[in-house]
């Protein structure tokens, strides 16, 4: 296995995962990156009418925006290790209430088919195995919607994600904190209406977190 993994190296070296500089070791981004990265402040906090708050490591630009537009539409799914060490370590540090769930925001199955993967299921799961605990899929989306990210507003965006999802399991989400994952907020409509839609199957209150936030104008 050693001599298999010396030959991947040596064909295809690993790589910073924001600037893709080729990187010696087992580390995801390079020293460059590391010190000049947009860090939110106190993880990024913020409210939301149906989640208690969403918390994010990184804003959404720069060579953070380059690296999740690869991950999400080029194909960069190794990526997902990195986000989930960096996530992980945001939650332990900023999230102050005890989830019981760990979960994701889904993409419609017809979504799913076109790009080969579930970019928000990846980074979840990462994060999940960071912070050693169960990845559970809580919400469907059986709607094939317009992507958020075509949309001119705020309002538009939010008639837009309207019943797009479904909770799989009310009986077992009764009572339960959820914290759910994904890879970007901006307007935040997209958390609103899966929380909303597990608070109305019977969880007792949502947290979020994300590896970048974004503004929308």
């Amino acid at each position: 296995m050693r001599i298999i993994s010396a030959i991947l190296d040596l064909l295809f070296p690993p790589k910073c995962v924001f600037c893709a500089k080729v990187l010696s070791g087992e580390q995801y981004w390079c020293e460059k990156c590391a010190d000049t990265l947009h860090l939110t402040i106190e993880g990024g906090k913020r409210s939301g009418e149906y989640y208690e708050y969403c918390v994010s490591p990184l804003y959404y630009m720069g060579d953070v925006r380059k690296s999740l537009l690869r991950f999400k539409f080029r194909g960069a799914t190794l990526y997902a290790e990195a986000y989930g060490k960096i996530l992980a370590a945001c939650i332990r540090d900023h999230i102050d209430v005890q989830y019981d769930i760990v979960t994701w925001v889904p993409l419609s199955d017809k979504r799913k088919r076109e790009r080969g993967y579930d970019q928000a299921k990846l980074v979840a799961s990462a994060t999940a195995s960071e912070l050693e605990t169960e990845l559970t899929e809580t919400l469907r989306k059986p709607k094939n919607i317009r992507a958020q990210s075509e949309l001119k507003g705020k309002d538009e965006r939010v008639a837009n994600i309207d019943g797009a999802y479904e909770a799989v399991d009310s009986e077992f989400l009764k009572d339960k904190c959820v914290l759910i994952i994904d890879d970007i907020i901006t307007t935040g409509s997209t958390l609103e209406e899966c929380a909303k839609t597990l608070l109305a199957a019977g969880a007792r209150s949502i947290v979020c977190a994300v590896v970048a936030s974004g503004t929308f104008i």
